[in-house]
This record gives structure tokens, sequence and C-alpha cells, in this order.
């Protein structure tokens, strides 16, 4: 008879140790879903994290510091296991780490570096490749003229390294002359209506001589390409962008945006939740790079972004499902 208890006890806790293991729990910190970009990343985070199954919570900063700082804390107070942060300000979130820390808390740094922080990893894009592929595509398109730099929030470490990429390509064109900086300005929270006021600026300033927009994503791209409408400049003023959002394609279509840097969006998100799921469960996630962020060398996963054009939207936008044809080249 004591031999069956014991047996019975021994395959009870044996349930307990995997059937009733505790959900992975994951706090989603995103920047600010009124853009498109996060919102797919969001819906395809969420969707992975489930069926992994986990439990995730999002919220919006709205691009407000304070808010994310106050956001963060409250994933903190309701025990999360893991943050996974896209920061609307990779500058000033350390102490709010420092505290998820003390808390056994896990933090992954989503698509933007956070600096100066005891982050766990870090996922993106190779940023500096975004710059290089719109600069090379610029200058392949008008290895001559004025050129205006439209970078992104100020408070973005992702939109410092897009910047560096696109010097490593225009540089050597600015020093012999070919091309001319005539405007460099950053757009506060990637908005396309303080895109469309520096643009605006810079056009009245160069009397409408601008042969060039060096923009960094696709939402200052639309605000710049709304002031060059305005003065029926578009088609012939020269427009970068990042991103792949359905509008900026379709401006691409149309001819009044030259390029964007698409990224797979699902291989990042996707990738992301299983990082995310790693940590919770206390596994250490594999890694293909590793940054430092001023506080140490965190191990990271480096993905490759993709220069798109009129000429390739078809096999790789459209063949990985990130827009239909359908939408893209709607009536």
């Amino acid at each position: 008879m004591k031999k069956i208890i014991i047996l019975m006890c021994t395959i009870f806790i044996g349930l307990s140790s995997s059937a009733f293991a505790s959900t992975v729990k994951i706090g989603l910190a995103i920047d600010d879903l009124r853009l498109e970009r996060w919102q797919k990343d969001r819906d395809i985070f969420v969707e992975k994290a489930e069926s992994l199954g986990a439990k995730v919570f999002v919220q919006s900063s709205n691009s407000n510091e304070q808010t994310q700082i106050a956001q963060i804390e409250n994933m903190i107070t309701r025990g999360v296991d893991v943050l996974v942060i896209i920061p609307f300000n990779g500058q000033v979130l350390s102490n709010v780490i420092a505290e998820a820390k003390r808390d056994g808390i896990k933090v992954l740094a989503y698509d933007r570096l956070i600096v100066n922080s005891d982050i766990d990893f870090y996922l993106s894009f190779d940023n500096e490749k975004v710059g290089e592929m719109q600069g090379e595509a610029m200058l392949a398109a008008k290895p001559t003229g004025n050129y205006f730099l439209m970078g992104g929030a100020p408070t973005d470490n992702n939109a410092k390294l897009f910047r560096k990429g696109q010097m490593n390509i225009l540089q050597p064109k600015i020093d012999s002359g070919d091309i001319k900086i005539v405007g460099d300005q950053w757009v506060d929270g990637w908005l396309a209506e303080n895109a469309l006021k520096i643009m605006e600026n810079g056009l009245t300033a160069n009397n409408n001589m601008i042969d060039v927009v060096v923009a960094s994503n696709d939402s200052t791209a639309g605000g710049a390409i709304q002031a060059l409408e305005a003065q029926g400049l578009t088609g012939k003023v020269l427009i970068s962008g990042q991103d792949a959002d359905l509008a900026a394609v379709r401006r691409i279509v149309a001819g009044t945006q030259t390029m964007t840097v698409y990224k797979p969006i699902t291989a990042l998100a996707t990738r992301a939740a299983e990082i995310a799921v790693d940590l919770g469960n206390g596994k250490m996630p594999k890694s293909n790079s590793s940054l430092n962020n001023g506080s140490k060398d965190v191990p990271a996963w480096l993905l490759d972004p993709i220069s798109v054009d009129a000429s390739n939207i078809k096999e790789t936008i459209i063949a990985d499902k990130f827009h239909s044809e359908k939408d893209i080249y709607q009536n």
C-alpha cells in the first residue's frame, strides 16, 4: 500500500511540473501605436507569443517618455516575467529598468537599443545598413545636386544609426562637391506633421532648389511629400523612406517616393516573441551579434533589411504577404 501511495505522489508531482507550469507573462511597451509600423509588430508579436503559451500585456506611450516610464512601472507591478520595450527615448529608461531587474524581470530591447541599462537582449535590423541603402539609392538616382537630410526622432538611437549609414555613403560625394547638403533636420516623434513643417521651411529657405530628400522613414517622407506637392514638386524631388508602409509603397508606384527600406517585420516580431518566451523560461536565446549600450555588451539578433523601389515590389513586399498586390495597385 505504501508503494502505491508513493507512486501516485510521484505521478502527481510530475504532472504539476509540466501540465501546471506557470504562463510566461510579457509586458509589451510600445512607443506609438499611431504609426502603422508598430501596429503590425504588435499583432504579429502577440499572436506568436500566445501560440507559445505566453500572456501579453500591451501599452502605447504615444511618444511620451514619462508615459512610457509609468507604463513600464505598471507592468512591473503586475508581475510580468519579461519586458519587451520599443522605447520612445532609449536614453531615459535606466532607472525603471534597474527597478525591473531588482524584481528579476528580463528585458528585451525591441528594434531600438536602450542605452546605459542592464538589458538582457537586443533585437533589430542592421540599422546602419538601412541608412547606407537609403544613401546608395539616392546617389544612384541623382549623383549630383542639392540634398536635404531629414533624420528621425533625436531621442531614437536608431535614427543616429540611420544617419551614420547615410553619411558613410554620402560623405565622399559631399567632399568632392558632387552633392551639397542644403538642410539637415531631425523630426520629433517621427511624425509626418513635423516633417511637413520642416520641409515647408526647407523649401522656402532654398527657393525650392532641392533635388533629393534623404528621409529616414516613410512617415517623415509622407510629411515631406505633402510639402512638395503644395509646390508642384512631387515626382521631381527624389525621396527615400523606410518601413514599407502601405501609403509609401503606393507612393513608389505613383512615382512620388523613390524607394523605401523593407524590414521583414514578420521575421522580426516572430523572433522577438520566441526570444521573450525563452527569457521568461530562464533560457538564454541564441545571438548572432552584440552591441555595447554604454553599460555592457548586449547579446543581439540582427536581421537584414531590403531596399525596395518600383522594380522589386512584387518579389519582396508582395511575395512576403506584407501587403497584398490588390491593396498596393488599387485603382
